[in-house]
């Protein structure tokens, strides 16, 4: 009875207030996986799938535990601007597992599962955080609102698209044009919900005092929002071989994967260099936080994507890019994951204490 007490206090401890965005971990987890895979380390590349498979069973499993227990502190989540739009992590986890099911095992029922959930998920919360936003009387100010956070958004779109084309080239082609009209209009989608969270994440930057606790790690997602698009723009250039209504279009196509990538690459140095500022000049600690995974994500997601721009579009002097940036984001994944391990433990043992 005791120990029954104990595992539900440790449950309760984690779940309370479990970060909505914390499914960055296995879209972190899920891109170093294909990264590896298409870097040719097919062992590193399953043993992460498996992993990530595990990491996305037992979130789902806190998550409806907190339902269960603490759903007040959920819908007040949803409705709060800094942490509200990290719900679509759920969305990008759950189509970037897919993409793994079918890449790593071959399994695209799963794969049609999985973009299903997502793309349900994707409809939910886009047009239920968004109308929440829209109505709620009481707002933040633009600096107190918005974050790095909000660019999930953008990622789960894009996600969806990347699932929706691995579908498209593993399927039956006689859905080929409704899986490519989705997966385009998605990936269009994403590109323009970049543009209008970006103006306002820049005007931010610019016009407004931002300190170094300001700078939360989701702000790499600047950079990994494009970074998505870019693979999502590669995929759909591979498909318009064996699709007339994509090739028709892949002037057009291979000019905004370009732009995508182009937009990416310009955030890296100007972040790298806050990064410095936050932590070399002001002297910040680095200590563990759901949020870099975040971090974690945006690095993988350039290696990918560099390697699949420079594979469908023949540009192969960027491939040592897109290398150097893998071993970076399996660097860092190790680390935030070496972090995340400390601080469970440490959490637990703070609940036995109590006990």
């Amino acid at each position: 009875m005791r120990r029954a007490r104990e595992y539900t206090a440790q449950l309760d401890s984690a779940v309370q207030d479990l970060a909505p965005a914390y499914f960055a971990l296995v879209m972190a987890t899920g891109i170093v996986s294909l990264t590896a895979q298409a870097m040719g380390i097919p062992l590193l590349a399953r043993s992460l799938f498996w992993l990530n498979a595990a990491f996305y069973g037992v979130l789902w499993f806190l998550t409806v535990w907190r339902i269960l227990r603490f759903g007040r502190r959920l819908g007040a989540d949803l409705k709060d601007y800094q942490r509200g739009p990290g719900f679509f992590s759920v969305v990008a986890g759950s189509a970037i597992l897919g993409s793994q099911f079918i890449l790593l095992a071959k399994d695209e029922t799963m794969g049609m599962l999985l973009w299903g959930l997502a793309m349900a998920l994707w409809l939910t919360l886009n047009y239920g955080i968004f109308t929440i936003f829209t109505i709620q009387k009481n707002k933040p100010s633009l600096e107190g609102g918005i974050t790095g956070t909000w660019l999930l958004a953008v990622v789960a779109a894009q996600s969806v698209t990347v699932l929706a084309t691995l579908l498209d080239a593993h399927l039956n082609p006689m859905h080929r044009l409704e899986f490519n009209f989705i997966a385009l209009s998605l990936w269009l989608w994403g590109g323009m919900l970049y543009i209008w969270i970006i103006v306002l994440i820049f005007y931010r930057y610019s016009f407004f005092p931002l300190t170094a606790k300001d700078l939360v790690p989701p702000y790499w997602i600047n950079m990994g929002a494009m970074a998505i698009s870019t693979l999502a723009g590669s995929l759909l250039i591979v498909n318009a071989a064996k699709a007339p209504y994509l090739h028709s279009l892949l002037p057009f196509l291979k000019g905004f994967t370009v732009f995508y990538w182009a937009t990416g690459s310009w955030w890296i140095p100007l972040l790298v260099t806050l990064e410095l500022w936050r932590h070399g000049i002001k002297r910040l600690p680095i200590r563990y936080d759901p949020l870099y995974w975040g971090v974690v994500f945006p690095l993988g997601m350039y290696s990918l994507c560099t390697i699949h721009m420079a594979q469908s579009m023949d540009l192969p002097f960027l491939l040592p890019l897109g290398h150097a940036f893998f071993y970076l984001a399996l660097l860092v994944w190790a680390l935030t994951l070496y972090g995340m391990i400390r601080k469970m433990a440490f959490g637990c043992s703070l609940v036995r204490g109590r006990l």
